[in-house]
């Protein structure tokens, strides 16, 4: 019972952590609309829990907290960090895209 209890904390502070991060990202800079908004939204989410652990472990590596922080926080930490920066990250991939593709219409090699 105490392994399905630490489990169920890890996947409530994921679930925390995605949705902040998330929030945070549409409030931060305000969508044009409502589509963008629930998109931004979702796309937090989901990049919160998939990649929330990995982010967490890697963020407490580097500051070298990990020691200092619990599992619950160290879990939320990075699913707010991996949901806060999926926005940023999928908007910069997006612009280099749309600079190679303006690149290739005008015909230009580099």
């Amino acid at each position: 019972m105490n392994l399905a209890m630490e489990t169920a904390w890890l996947w409530l502070a994921k679930f925390a952590g995605a949705i902040a991060g998330s929030a945070i990202s549409v409030a931060y800079v305000l969508p044009r609309g409502r589509r963008e908004a629930a998109l931004r939204f979702t796309v937090g989410v989901v990049s919160g829990l998939i990649f929330g652990g990995a982010a967490g472990l890697k963020i407490a590596s580097e500051l070298d907290v990990g020691s200092a922080l619990g599992a619950f926080e160290i879990m939320l930490m990075g699913s707010a960090a991996a949901s806060l920066s999926a926005w940023w990250a999928l908007g910069l991939v997006m612009r280099l895209f749309d600079r190679a593709d303006g690149k290739m219409e005008r015909g230009d090699k580099g």
